[in-house]
């Protein structure tokens, strides 16, 4: 390899590290987030993000808060994906049981330099 291949690999690799490194290290979904619970496509309820809490879902599934973050702890459904999913807590992110059709999802009533679409 000659010298300006080494440096435009360089160039490339610095800019992936500034990329991920943005991405990694943003703010979550920002002190006004709350978690939204949808079943069978209708509004359930919203909790915030920064309280700690278990939410029983209908007696089919257990969301739990903590720390910042939410995650589905226990399903009755048989294929377990929504509790094995990670843990979400950005604006935009969800989990979602498609057996007992509940939606958990993250939004935050603070104004974002991103629309829908970006997101």
């Amino acid at each position: 390899m000659k010298k300006n291949d080494w440096i435009l690999a360089a160039g490339i690799v610095t800019a992936a590290v500034l990329i991920l490194g943005i991405q990694l290290f943003r703010s979550g979904a920002g002190d006004k987030a709350f978690v939204s619970v949808t079943v069978e496509g209708e509004k359930f309820g919203t909790y915030s993000l920064h309280q700690d809490q278990a939410v029983d879902i209908n007696g089919k599934n257990r969301l739990m808060i903590e720390d910042g973050t939410a995650w589905m702890e226990w399903a009755d459904c048989p294929d377990q994906i929504c509790v094995h999913h990670r843990s979400i807590s950005r604006d935009g992110e969800s989990i979602i049981c498609l057996p007992n059709q509940v939606v958990l999802s993250i939004e935050s009533t603070e104004d974002s330099d991103l629309d829908g679409i970006v997101r």
